[in-house]
């Protein structure tokens, strides 16, 4: 909580932009600081993977997926963009791992 606003950090899908746009502006009309993602790179980013080779898209890949964890440590709770139930292995590993550190894990479809 920073002041009287709670720290919301949405995880789920990349390939769900637009779910990830209204959910950031309800979150944060209803009084919430509210942390995303940094690209959709399933959904309207693709070239910033274009001309990586293998080991750097990994590298770069791994480095998204802490980067997440991190966002995850400074919320209070996360919101799981689940269109249709769909929650993938990334976003499955975000939920245990907020889970682990006592975060509230609320969900878009329950």
């Amino acid at each position: 909580m920073v002041n009287q606003y709670p720290v919301v950090t949405l995880c789920g899908s990349t390939r769900f932009k637009d779910q990830f746009m209204e959910e950031q502006k309800r979150l944060t009309l209803a009084g919430n600081i509210v942390i995303s993602v940094g690209l959709f790179g399933h959904s309207g980013d693709q070239e910033v993977w274009d001309g990586m080779d293998e080991g750097i898209l990994s590298k770069t890949k791994e480095m998204l997926d802490d980067m997440h964890k991190r966002k995850i440590d400074m919320a209070d709770s996360i919101f799981v963009i689940n269109v249709g139930g769909y929650i993938g292995e990334s976003t499955r590993s975000e939920i245990e791992y907020a889970k682990a550190h006592g975060k509230e894990v609320r969900y878009l479809e329950e």
